[in-house]
């Protein structure tokens, strides 16, 4: 139990308020109330993470229990700890013995157990402080995008990636010397190919699963922040505000809590598993986050001695891979002994003797120092701008940190790990010779910031926002950012005339006007018939906003994924077809609004008879998902919150926790109110902000809150899915913060002795 007396003061939404005598016992109090509520999710991720999913769940988890294995930290654990702020080890420490302190309870009084367990017949893993060093929280995804352009390039097509992922500057992928492009191929993902997609929970998991509309979806996870300063607030103070845009369809990636200590004072969401608070505010200031974006891997080409494939040509001379064998436990069945090799850039994905070829894998997550994990409680110990300057250098993650405290100063950051390549753009693959290794980090202290800006806001909606004086001196952190459009109508409404009050903060949150829209109605042609006609009519009379009961949203959303395969038909040569699968709406709405001989002799003619076209099976589209009579089409109808367990379909897992469902919502990718769906599969909401903020800077007990769908996942719980229905209907509620307006709305009291 924890070191001094903890009490844990839950409100009438479940929030835990978390009061301790130290700081550590704070988080310790934390670690016990996200086991409470969140005991499941965290175990399923810790076995994920840790490579320990076969020995609950079977063989065919191996291959996944392999991968996870071959990305964990390799070093000197001992080392890493020492070489972290003791404060925060102490923090972080305290955080996995209040876990394990809930899981002690479970043991002694297994009825107390979520119902998972007693379906799987499983019992929760121990936790340790090593572990939190080992787990690297990286994307490890980069590399498929290498990949493609090698692909292309060896075809002569490279220009068409522009169509896929659109570099910023306009800039031209740089083919390395010495990279054979023709040689690339998808095995070169090694075992991370294997284990492309959801996991195999049952033989239905990959129904509807696309690769290309997967990755989509996890790349428009992003996020929307804004900072108002109080020369621009209707309250006369600063006002920050942040809706991350997170999976929606099963846990809820947040979990709420409030940390008090003396001197210490911090409320906010954080990640279940993770220790601190990732968006919220201190006593002092607030802070959010959107997704920047770094790119942070690079896919090494090794060549391997034919005498000996065990060593691999780097720097002139012939390197040994470290090797280490490990065994998979596997339920029912024996155990299975893979081998993980490391090079001198990181794991070893693919090992071909028969060709003398290897692939490895660098990423900033698996460097020395690299404990993604640890700085989160580093921000939130952290008392002023200043101290964030320094917890920043732990923070591995590319982020824009937003920043607001009570003196009225307002600030942004971006946090993360910039690898410096003195030879390549990091676009495509490299030899592994030596040439192109890495030198280093960026030095935190030269990333970009701005302090109090002449125009008194800023936001950030994971759009391209380097400073030119710092891009144009250091090069690109990455080329591929989201596209545009969030963030463009976000400035709209900012850089109106006039003060801008919380209540504006939280429509703007739930704006569903989209700029995609705007831009392609202009284009509709004229003189069209039949289905075609009836969809352009519809259209050109609507607002272009993607309301949940609108009809001409559910026909636009019809008419956009037809637009795009009609333009990928259109302009993508068949050689290229089975690499360029998708098309960023940013060239395809130039190509539009702009068509040139990539449509052919005539492109405008060929523009609009592409239009005519995609209107036409847009109808039919429509006609299938919601009926035959048009007045009745509503987008929220087929555009709906279905949040299923992740095990949904094992045996006894859909019986005692069923899906909520029920829910409408409008919306898609490009609005502020992000609600993005995958075609492929259905048109469910994929992912959004399952927690919205808006901070009254100053007068913290005014701020408001919305959160998906509750703070327990067991649906024994009363909070269970009590924010289901105000989260859909944006409905924002207090979130209190001063022990006066705390102590109004608790309703539960437990207290934790040592």
């Amino acid at each position: 139990m924890a070191r001094g007396p903890v009490t844990i003061a839950d409100d009438e939404w479940g929030v835990p308020h978390i009061r301790a005598s130290s700081i550590p016992d704070a988080y310790f109090g934390q670690g016990y109330v996200v086991a409470r509520d969140r005991l499941f999710q965290i175990d399923l991720q810790m076995r994920r993470d840790l490579g320990r999913l076969a020995e609950a769940f079977g063989a065919r988890f191996v291959p996944h229990d392999h991968a996870a294995r071959l990305l964990l930290y390799r070093g000197d654990v001992a080392a890493e700890l020492a070489g972290l702020p003791a404060d925060v080890v102490a923090c972080a420490r305290a955080y996995v013995d209040g876990i394990n302190a809930r899981i002690a309870e479970l043991e002694a009084d297994p009825s107390l157990l979520p119902p998972e367990y007693g379906v799987l017949k499983l019992r929760p893993l121990r936790w340790d402080i090593a572990d939190l060093v080992r787990i690297r929280s990286g994307d490890m995804g980069g590399v498929t995008d290498e990949i493609r352009r090698a692909r292309l390039a060896a075809l002569g097509l490279l220009d068409l990636d522009a169509l896929v992922a659109p570099l910023a500057g306009d800039w031209t992928p740089q083919l390395p010397e010495g990279l054979d492009p023709a040689a690339i191929s998808q095995a070169d993902l090694g075992i991370l190919g294997e284990t492309e997609g959801p996991l195999p929970w049952t033989d239905a998991s990959f129904a509807g699963y696309d690769p290309v509309e997967d990755r989509l979806d996890r790349e428009a996870h992003g996020s929307n922040a804004w900072t108002i300063s109080a020369a621009r607030s209707a309250t006369g103070r600063p006002i920050l505000a942040n809706d991350p845009h997170l999976g929606i369809g099963g846990f809820s990636p947040r979990h709420l809590a409030h940390l008090t200590a003396p001197g210490f004072d911090v409320i906010g969401a954080g990640s279940p598993g993770m220790p601190g608070i990732m968006q919220g505010h201190t006593d002092y200031y607030a802070f959010g986050r959107t997704n920047s974006h770094i790119d942070q891997e690079d896919l090494y080409v090794l060549e391997l001695d034919p005498n000996d494939p065990e060593t691999y040509r780097h720097q002139g001379q012939w390197k040994r891979f470290a090797r280490t064998s490990e065994a998979i436990r596997v339920k029912d069945a024996d155990d299975v002994a893979v081998t993980l090799r490391h090079a001198e850039h990181g794991p070893v994905l693919l090992h071909d003797p028969s060709r003398l070829r290897a692939t490895a894998l660098a990423s900033v997550s698996l460097r020395p120092g690299a404990n993604m994990t640890f700085a989160i409680i580093a921000l939130n110990l952290a008392r002023n701008w200043d101290e964030l300057a320094k917890a920043a250098r732990l923070h591995v993650a590319p982020t824009n940190l937003h920043y607001a405290d009570v003196d009225g100063n307002i600030g942004w950051r971006l946090l993360g790990h910039v690898p410096v390549r003195p030879r390549h753009d990091g676009l495509l693959p490299v030899p592994g010779d030596g040439g192109y290794d890495w030198q280093g980090i960026v030095p935190t202290e030269q990333m970009p910031m701005l302090l109090n800006p002449e125009q008194g806001w800023f936001a950030s909606a994971n759009q391209f926002n380097l400073p030119p004086q710092w891009s144009s001196a250091k090069g690109m952190t990455s080329f591929t950012w989201n596209a545009p459009y969030r963030y463009d109508r976000i400035a709209q409404a900012l850089g109106e005339a006039g003060s801008h009050s919380l209540s504006d903060s939280v429509a703007l949150q739930h704006d569903d006007l989209s700029l995609p829209a705007l831009a392609l109605l202009p284009l509709l042609p004229k003189g069209l018939n039949g289905m075609a006609a009836k969809a352009a009519a519809m259209l050109r009379d609507w607002d272009a906003r993607l309301g949940a009961d609108s009809a001409p949203a559910a026909l636009f959303e019809m008419l956009w994924i037809e637009l795009g395969k009609a333009c990928l038909a259109a302009i993508v040569p068949d050689t290229a077809r089975d690499l360029v699968t998708s098309i960023d709406p940013r060239p395809m709405l130039a190509l539009l609004t702009r068509p040139d001989e990539r449509l052919g002799a005539e492109p405008e003619a060929a523009r609009d008879a592409l239009l005519a076209s995609a209107l036409d099976r847009a109808w039919e589209a429509a006609v299938e998902t919601f009926g035959a009579d048009p007045a009745l089409w509503r987008w929220g109808d087929a555009h709906r919150v279905v949040l299923r367990h992740p095990l949904s379909g094992w045996p006894g897992i859909d019986g005692g926790l069923p899906a909520i469902e029920g829910g409408r919502s409008g919306g898609d990718a490009f609005t502020v109110m992000a609600r993005g769906y995958v075609a492929a599969r259905d048109y469910h909401v994929s992912h959004g902000a399952s927690f919205l903020m808006v901070c009254d800077v100053g007068d913290w007990d005014k701020s408001v809150v919305l959160f998906l769908p509750g703070q327990s996942i067991d649906p024994r719980s009363p909070h269970y899915r009590d924010g289901y229905a105000t989260w859909l209907a944006g409905q924002a509620r207090p979130f209190p913060f001063g022990r006066e307006a705390v102590d109004a709305h608790i309703r539960h009291m437990t207290e934790l002795h040592p």
